[in-house]
């Protein structure tokens, strides 16, 4: 009997194992994405914007296993669910940073959903545990905002893409 009541306290609700695994299925789709506009700088030869990309590829990934780990830490039955092949052709390195953040908007809506759900159910180590999502969201945002920006300014010079090219190539995957 007291084994059902640990096992029984650590196992997280059903909706929430739910939201969580389409959390981790929207992590990973983020990190294909990422992948996709990284084949395309790399075809375009701006091999540091193709870092860049790689970098956050990456970085989604272990967003993706942070969440899954979490989830199977609680208890919860990780569904894995099947990823649309990421676009890979892009007009512009403009258009490229700004679908990234419409997408890492999306990302920051659906974790403040589960943060909602996870307070409605008054599930506090989960809120806790996507406290950090929270706060790494701001920073995407403000990343590719910031990206944008420069990009904007740039224009059509190509002596200012070829210097930001060398600037997004110095990014150390550290640096996350």
């Amino acid at each position: 009997m007291k084994n059902n009541l640990l096992t029984h306290n650590i196992m997280i609700h059903p909706k929430l194992a739910d939201a969580l695994n389409a959390q981790i299925a929207q992590e990973l789709t983020a990190s294909y994405s990422y992948l996709g506009m990284s084949t395309y700088f790399d075809e375009q030869s701006l091999d540091g914007f193709a870092s860049w990309m790689l970098n956050q590829h990456n970085e989604e990934q272990e967003h993706a296993m942070k969440l899954l780990t979490y989830l199977q830490d609680r208890g919860g039955s990780v569904s894995l669910a099947a990823i649309p092949s990421p676009r890979v052709t892009f007009s512009t390195p403009l258009e490229v940073f700004k679908i990234s953040l419409e997408m890492e908007c999306e990302n920051t809506k659906s974790i403040n959903e589960l943060y909602e759900l996870a307070l409605k159910l008054n599930d506090h180590a989960t809120k806790s545990h996507l406290q950090w999502f929270l706060d790494e969201q701001v920073e995407e945002e403000k990343s590719m905002e910031d990206v944008i920006a420069l990009l904007e300014r740039i224009g059509d010079d190509t002596a200012g893409l070829l210097y930001m090219d060398d600037k997004l190539g110095q990014r150390k995957a550290e640096e996350e």
